[in-house]
């Protein structure tokens, strides 16, 4: 064959895979793999050649990194200086390897992370902290997504690629990133009714690979859109100036859960199986503060494999968080609720004012959810709901939210709005004009509804959260028939609507039509 012929034959074989490449992503939904990762397991993209540039320069100090989470995240001070060394050794190193790259050969132990704590206690939110102000390509995952087989196609190691692909293909930054996995505790084989649970040991197996040294493909064998990629630079010949694979040594692992029972293996443990009585919330709080003493033998009596729990050697526990510090996490944390719910409001024109007394009473309702820093939105969704549904409505533009409505949400809503009705007519009256106006154009009547017929159906709209358009085209659906004939036996074209007419529309219209002919 010459070589005109296998040139030819190399570029249809190139449109070919091509072709095959766009249908297989139009109409079985692959992903290619120069696509980028989900929101859901990545935060942001960067620019690879900034982020090098600011690893190569990165300077920051442990207490620079605690003061930054200082600003967002209430107590956990042990696992913020835990966190804080951690990262700055590990870029240390980072920085080393890229200004010396010798020294990427040199033997180096990794500071992988296991944060262990209750629910809410801000673990997530710490490390999403810590990711944005060193800003290097960052993975979080859930470990419950993963199987020993994969899931859904994938498996562990789409972790690692999907750093390669949140730093646009660029190997040398991707491994020195952050990968993050939450709810790892789900993963433990634990024993139910004398059989082990399996799936969770392979899982692990998996991760223990990923957090030591390994080479990891970049194309996974069931992305069939990648391998197809590969086989295409295969006949550009493009395969041996691409890397294929990516190493994991100096990929900083980041693991967390809630470890529920944990804290009552470590208190048999500690007090030996004593028996004596204890208040549930004194029993609850002794068990949390019990994680502090955690050792690599609880964790392997949890379910966990020796050989993964060896592949995280920085082990800190996040305290219980007290009503104190759910009352600091609003009124001190720069990523505040109330913040979220003040700019709710606001989408309507409504100011949200938050006295001192409700802080107080929310954090202690919060306090009793056992939830953490969640139990906050819990209290607040349940009070501002119907807020939210019924002010917009009103002409209300500002309220303060008092001990009184933290108690009694719906009583307090009530008098709320019956107070601002005194107002309501001015509110009202724009909306009554434009039904009116709408009447007339359609039907060449014109309506006039006098003040007490505006504040009878503004209060029809708040007992039955109609808007004031739809009270009355429902009212009046069949005025027009009755008002032409009286307009033809009164010529007149304007009819005043009073709170009567607004009560017993049919009867009124039906004493008009009598009264004209009587006339």
């Amino acid at each position: 064959m010459s070589d005109k012929d296998s040139k030819k034959s190399a570029e249809d074989l190139q449109n070919q895979i091509q072709s095959l490449l766009r249908n297989m992503n139009v109409q079985a939904g692959f992903v290619p793999i120069t696509s980028k990762p989900s929101e859901e397991d990545i935060d942001e993209a960067f620019d690879d050649d900034e982020l090098l540039d600011k690893i190569r320069e990165f300077s920051l100090k442990p207490r620079e990194i605690r003061d930054h989470l200082n600003r967002f995240v209430i107590q956990q001070e042990e696992a913020k200086k835990v966190l804080s060394v951690a990262i700055c050794d590990h870029y240390n190193h980072v920085r080393q390897c890229l200004t010396n790259p010798e020294s990427k050969e040199n033997e180096y132990y990794k500071q992988n992370i296991i944060l262990l704590g209750p629910t809410g206690v801000g673990k997530t939110y710490l490390i999403r902290c810590i990711a944005k102000l060193i800003g290097v390509p960052f993975v979080k995952a859930d470990a419950t997504k993963f199987s020993e087989t994969g899931y859904v196609g994938h498996d562990v190691e789409d972790l690692v690629r999907d750093l390669v692909k949140l730093a646009d293909g660029d190997t040398e930054l991707a491994q020195y990133g952050i990968i993050y996995i939450d709810e790892i505790d789900k993963i433990a084989a634990k024993n139910t009714g004398g059989f082990k649970d399996v799936s969770g040991r392979g899982v692990q197996i998996n991760l223990l690979k990923l957090m030591e040294d390994t080479q990891v493909l970049l194309q996974s064998q069931s992305d069939f859109a990648g391998q197809m990629e590969a086989m295409m630079d295969m006949v550009n010949k493009k395969s041996s100036n691409k890397n294929r694979t990516i190493n994991t040594a100096h990929i900083l692992f980041i693991v967390s859960g809630a470890f529920d029972n944990l804290s009552e293996l470590i208190r048999r443990r500690v007090k030996g199986g004593q028996i004596g009585f204890e208040p549930a919330e004194q029993r609850n709080k002794e068990l949390s503060s019990y994680l502090t003493q955690v050792q690599t033998k609880d964790l392997i009596d949890y379910g966990f494999e020796p050989e993964f729990i060896g592949r995280l050697p920085v082990r800190v526990a996040c305290s219980s968080l007290t009503a104190a510090d759910l009352e600091k996490i609003l009124t001190e944390s720069e990523g505040s609720i109330l913040g979220q719910y003040r700019g709710d409001f606001a989408g309507y024109g409504i100011d949200l004012d938050v006295q001192p007394s409700a802080i107080s009473e929310i954090a202690q309702l919060a306090e009793k959810e056992n939830t953490g820093a969640r139990g906050l939105m819990t209290v607040l969704e349940g009070i501002f709901r119907n807020f939210k549904f019924e002010l917009p409505s009103t002409s209300i533009k500002s309220f303060s939210l008092t001990k009184k409505i933290i108690l009694a949400p719906e009583a307090e809503l009530k008098k709320l709005i019956n107070k601002g009705a005194k107002t309501e007519l001015d509110h009202v009256k724009p909306s009554v004009k434009k039904y009116c106006d709408r009447f007339n154009n359609l039907h060449g009547l014109k309506l006039v509804f006098d003040n007490e017929a505006i504040a009878k159906i503004s209060e029809i709209s708040r007992d039955t959260g109609k808007t004031i358009e739809g009270i009355c085209d429902e009212k009046f659906k069949d005025f027009e028939f009755g008002l032409r004939l009286v307009a033809g036996q009164r010529q007149k074209s304007t009819f005043t609507v009073t709170k009567s007419v607004i009560e017993n529309p049919d009867a009124e219209l039906s004493k008009w039509v009598v009264e004209s002919f009587r006339d």
